[in-house]
This record gives C-alpha cells, sequence and structure tokens, in this order.
C-alpha cells in the first residue's frame, strides 16, 4: 500500500471531523483530558511517514482504576503501563466512529507495548524532575512490530506484564455492564481512533500520550 505523508495540518482537520473529547458526567476525571503525538518513520531513511496531533477520549474505566489505586495502591498490580494499538475503530477509514467514553477494550488489538518512557511536564511542556499534573507516556513500536492498518489505540492498566497475555474486559462496546469485576481484567483508561494508518514492516511507529489532570 503506498504511504502518504500526514501533514499536522491535515491532523488538525482530523480533530474537527471528530476527534473532540468527550465527557460524560459518570467519569469521576472530568478535568482530564489527553492528548497523542503519532510519529511513522521510515526505519532506515529516517523519512517522516506520519506525523500527527490528535485528542482522545479518557473513558469512564479511568475512575475506577482511580478509585482503586487511590483506596489501595497495592490491590492492582499497575496504573497505566501499556499501550494497545489495533485495527477496530467502527465507521470509514478515512473518518470511523468518534471515541466513546464507554469503550472499555480496543476493538481489534493487534499489539501491545510498555511504555519507553514516562516524563513529569510543566504548565510549559518542560520535562521536570518533580510530579506535576502532566505526564507524557512515551512508546515505540519497532520495524516489525504492530505492523497493519491501524485505527484504534488505548491506554492500558493490564493484569500480566507480558504483552503477550491478555486479560480483555468481557463487554463488547455498546455494552457497559458496571457489576463487571474489573480486578479480574486489563482497563482501557485512554481510547482514540484516526483515519487508517498503514504501519510497514519496515518502519518505527512512535506515540507520545499527554495526560493532564
Amino acid at each position: 500500500m503506498h504511504l502518504s505523508k500526514d501533514t499536522l495540518k491535515r491532523s488538525r482537520d482530523g480533530v474537527n471531523m471528530g476527534f473532540e473529547i468527550k465527557k460524560t458526567s459518570a467519569m469521576g476525571l472530568s478535568d482530564a483530558r489527553g492528548e497523542v503525538f503519532i510519529k511513522v518513520e521510515d526505519g532506515k531513511t529516517g523519512e517522516v511517514l506520519h506525523d500527527l496531533h490528535l485528542k482522545n477520549v479518557i473513558t469512564s474505566d479511568a475512575s475506577i482504576l482511580a478509585a482503586t489505586l487511590f483506596r489501595d495502591p497495592t490491590s492492582r498490580l499497575n496504573g497505566f503501563n501499556m499501550l494497545s494499538v489495533g485495527t477496530g475503530a467502527t465507521g470509514s477509514l478515512l473518518s470511523p466512529d468518534a471515541p466513546d467514553p464507554a469503550q472499555r477494550k480496543l476493538n481489534s488489538e493487534i499489539a501491545r507495548k510498555a511504555w519507553s518512557t514516562t516524563v513529569f511536564r510543566d504548565a510549559g511542556g518542560n520535562a521536570v524532575a518533580i510530579p506535576t499534573n502532566i505526564v507524557d507516556f512515551t512508546c515505540t513500536f519497532d520495524e516489525g512490530e504492530a505492523v497493519g492498518p491501524l485505527n484504534e489505540m488505548g491506554i492500558q492498566s493490564t493484569i500480566s506484564n507480558n504483552p503477550l497475555v491478555l486479560n480483555p474486559n468481557p463487554n463488547v462496546y455498546p455494552t457497559r455492564d458496571v457489576t463487571v469485576d474489573l480486578s479480574l481484567y486489563d482497563i482501557l483508561g485512554n481510547y482514540l481512533t484516526f483515519s487508517v494508518i498503514s504501519v510497514p514492516a519496515t518502519a518505527r511507529f512512535t506515540v507520545t500520550w499527554r495526560i493532564t489532570f
């Protein structure tokens, strides 16, 4: 498949087409917001194939994860520890359906990986050594990883530290059964859909997910 270079201008147009942040009174994290920086580069030449800056939704389940960790930080092995990518966004390839806070897992996950770096930032976007309310989570899929026509991704709090071991929520969107015990499953905390990005086996795929609380 031929890959065209995406520009930041194009990505802003995409945001206006429906990638705005949704909020829900049930979330409990209504002041939090997320933004995602995506870059796909050719592994040999360094040519930038895609360069996007998009907005995501923070899911309703993120508030349950926060309450769980506030109550007892030892009750769950991980906070947000992995990025998952997939090919299952609903809608058209160039304009998929907007993400919804009720999403509990990716529709068709093909890969996940732990963060390569996590960094606190100040209000000006500068990396700092002290805790702040802004965190950058960065993950890089190397050549041969996460290969395919990607159009969805999300931050996970996983049960297992092994990215090959999945414990997805049994609910399939739009079902959201609040009686499901989330301590038994991976928790999707942030979710994003976007126009399809075809990642070839020769490319590096880097995502920085910035969350402001």
